[in-house]
């Protein structure tokens, strides 16, 4: 079967089985929540990232939270990712592109049940402006060290504006850079801007300001890239046990190249970490600000 966006070969049928998934992915959370729970409390700051979150010394879990990225274009997918979130009231960070969004294309998402009846799920926030790489080498950016602060400050600016004018009150003042990468001064220029948390993956550079909230991501379930795929699993499954091991699991998720096996995969993983509310607790990338 063909599919507009590449799926990861971990999803296909000839890879994919759904008693050996179910099985890796158990292990890897009793894994990670293990590791967790044996560290000092202090480790890495976990302690005060906790504290925070509503934790406390002798009671703390694991923190995890969901974003997906690319939103703004009505679809299957995005209809059955909407729909598995809400099935299980689990909140969804969703990073919106502001010229792929329109009042009518909001009118569309905002009339699904899912979304309207469970307003406080979604933390709908700012996803770049076009999703388009602006580097001539290296990594792919739209809001890198290429561009100047003006160009960058246009872009940021414009962004907002749109998002602000077409969704009000659910905009949320969070910034996920396209390819989860940006540089110093488009981090400043969303400070100036008002915002107050930016999305990358984990250990990104330059490192978020004092002011502005580090919300990273660490497990990715849906574009890693290997030479085969029982190399990719074995990826995926060991970045979700550090993530919970480390007690910030932050999960992003793809879902325009996701297939029917994927949210196979994505339920089993909630109801895993749901089974685990003594040892998890999923919140809003709201409640992390």
């Amino acid at each position: 079967m063909k599919y507009r966006h590449p799926v990861s070969s971990i999803w296909l049928e000839d890879y994919f089985d759904v008693t050996r998934c179910q099985r890796d992915l158990q292990e890897s959370i009793c894994k990670g929540i293990h590791r967790f729970q044996r560290a000092p409390y202090d480790i890495d700051g976990v302690g005060e990232a906790f504290d925070g979150a509503g934790g406390a010394a002798g009671n703390r879990k694991v923190t995890a939270f969901f974003r997906a990225d690319d939103i703004g274009v009505p679809s299957r997918n995005f209809s059955l990712l909407i729909s598995f979130f809400s099935k299980y009231d689990i909140p969804l960070g969703l990073a919106m592109v502001p010229t792929w969004m329109t009042h009518s294309r909001w009118e569309h998402f905002y009339s699904m049940p899912e979304i309207h009846l469970k307003e406080a799920l979604w933390c709908w926030h700012h996803h770049g402006w076009r999703h388009m790489n602006h580097e001539l080498t290296g990594k792919k950016q739209e809001f890198g060290p290429s561009r100047s602060e003006k160009e960058l400050m246009h872009d940021l600016g414009r962004g907002k504006e749109r998002l602000e004018s077409i969704l009000g009150k659910d905009f949320t003042q969070i910034f996920t850079p396209p390819w989860n990468r940006c540089s110093g001064d488009c981090m400043k220029g969303l400070m100036s801007l008002g915002y107050q948390g930016i999305s990358r993956f984990e250990n990104a550079r330059p490192e978020a300001p004092e002011g502005l909230k580090d919300l990273s991501v660490n497990v990715d379930l849906h574009t890693l890239k290997a030479s085969d795929p029982a190399i990719e699993w074995q990826m995926l499954m060991k970045q979700l046990e550090q993530a919970i091991g480390s007690g910030r699991c932050g999960i992003m998720i793809h879902h325009q190249r996701m297939n029917d096996n994927a949210f196979t995969f994505l339920e089993l993983l909630f109801q895993l970490f749901l089974e685990r509310r003594d040892a998890v607790s999923i919140l809003s990338m709201d409640d992390l600000i």
